[in-house]
């Protein structure tokens, strides 16, 4: 197997998560309703915990570096999350749909690592299988009611959806190695699962009355699988990093 492959496969996985667990933590005491607070607070840990998982399967089987200094210690270049994880929270009808479109993507690639023929992938995504079928199901029950809803609620998410839709096909940016990962079975390949994530949230978009762009008329944003950022990132690095920073060395 392809190593250095299999590990940029997973810090691309794990940086997601990493970026968009803290993004979707700053809702917490904002949420517009006490539910909701707790739901978008418990999916943040959620994704910061599936980062960690995958930063400890980077140490242990493939002699990576310390998880809590590659999360915290690295510069933006070094990062491989795609732009749609790095934005601002912005309001609440960006973040439900930034989580729809997200947590379908997620998955899509955990249900193809069920057969992956890399054994501690396929183990994380039996382990994760119900807490993606959560967010997956909060997500669309969330489209689906605003989507209906008419009026201004379904102009505004509308709007967000064209907003992130190119910012999530982002997630799916081709990578140099995707072919030795396809050859070795440890994934089916970016192509495919962008066509699979294309279908399952084409089905949820229709019943809520929503029109998904035209994926041939719109440009991806890519770069990010490449240490290409937005200006967004930095900051919010410098942040999650702070407290670490102060003492790299000590035992907290």
């Amino acid at each position: 197997m392809n190593q250095q492959a299999i590990s940029d496969l997973i810090t691309k996985m794990a940086d997601d998560e990493l970026v968009l667990g803290h993004r979707n933590s700053e809702w917490t005491g904002l949420g517009p309703v006490m539910e909701e607070d707790i739901a978008f607070s418990s999916m943040a840990q959620d994704q910061i915990g599936h980062a960690l998982a995958l930063y400890r399967i980077q140490e242990e089987h493939m002699g990576g570096p310390d998880p809590d200094a590659f999360a915290f210690l690295r510069p933006a270049a070094e990062f491989k999350c795609c732009h749609l994880v790095e934005m601002p929270i912005g309001s609440y009808d960006f973040s439900l749909m930034r989580h729809f479109l997200f947590d379908h993507a997620e998955a899509v690639r955990y249900e193809s690592l069920l057969q992956s023929e890399f054994a501690p992938l396929q183990q994380l995504a039996r382990k994760l299988k119900g807490e993606l079928k959560y967010h997956t199901l909060h997500a669309d029950a969330w489209i689906l009611q605003l989507g209906r809803a008419g009026g201004e609620s379904y102009e505004r998410m509308q709007a967000a959806l064209d907003t992130c839709f190119p910012l999530a096909c982002g997630i799916f940016e081709p990578g140099e190695a995707d072919q030795a990962l396809i050859n070795d079975n440890i994934y089916p390949g970016e192509k495919v699962l962008y066509e699979r994530w294309l279908d399952n949230i084409y089905r949820v978009l229709v019943k809520a009355s929503l029109n998904m762009p035209d994926p041939a008329a719109i440009t991806p944003a890519y770069g990010g699988r490449y240490g290409q950022h937005t200006p967004h990132l930095q900051p919010l690095l410098e942040e999650m990093g702070a407290v670490l920073r102060l003492d790299p060395a000590a035992r907290w």
